[in-house]
């Protein structure tokens, strides 16, 4: 295994702790985040992630920043997928409150995006509120190869947020093999069962002694 650095293409310092966790010692001690790399946040970024699923938002992402940095470039996408909204927020996860304009001054994302979310399952019944967690990771190499993996996390969503831990949708997502929200959960807990956790480790495992 080679020893340059590898690009992890995020500026959320949450996700990329989390990342960081998940990937095997050797390969997690060479990523730099987009920030650290001294990488300006452009326009452009917002246009990248365009595609209509996970895997083709993370794969061109990886490209990206691939392309400006030459680096090996390791990113993701990923959302919830509620059954009860036919699939959405999905790949608009991050912008879900934004879209519907419910993006109060002075409120921050994460709790606007549960806001947003609660609202419009209001009402609706346990068995029509089932969802699952979805993590796409792809890592793009300079000479041309691109590897990939899916990762999921089925539960459902809560009532009422519970839990400060995590970040996202964890406060009011529930994990049935918790019985409790991911912000409720311990950082172990969330490394063993996220859909983060699926696809980086099995990612991770497929990468030995390519990068």
């Amino acid at each position: 295994m080679g020893s340059e650095r590898i690009l992890l293409a995020t500026r959320s310092a949450h996700k990329a702790a989390e990342i960081a966790a998940l990937l095997p010692g050797a390969l997690a001690a060479r990523l730099i985040g987009l920030d650290e790399a001294g990488f300006p946040v452009l326009p452009e970024e917002d246009e990248v992630e365009r595609f209509d699923t996970f895997l083709d938002n993370a794969r061109a992402k990886a490209r990206h920043f691939l392309e400006r940095t030459g680096l090996p470039t390791l990113a993701d996408d990923s959302g919830l997928e509620v059954e009860a909204l036919a699939g959405a927020p999905g790949v608009r996860t991050k912008r879900f409150a934004a879209d519907a304009g419910a993006l109060p001054a002075g409120m921050s994302m994460d709790e606007a995006n549960n806001r947003q979310l609660l609202r419009r399952l209001e009402g609706q019944p346990e068995e029509r509120r089932g969802a699952r967690y979805v993590c796409a990771a792809v890592m793009a190499l300079p000479d041309g190869g691109v590897h990939a993996a899916l990762g999921t996390c089925a539960g459902g969503i809560a009532t009422a947020a519970a839990g400060s831990g995590g970040f996202g949708y964890d406060p009011i997502f529930l994990v049935p093999a918790l019985g409790r929200t991911f912000g409720q959960a311990t950082a172990a807990e969330k490394a063993r069962l996220s859909h983060r956790a699926h696809a980086f480790r099995a990612l991770g495992a497929g990468l030995g002694g390519v990068v």
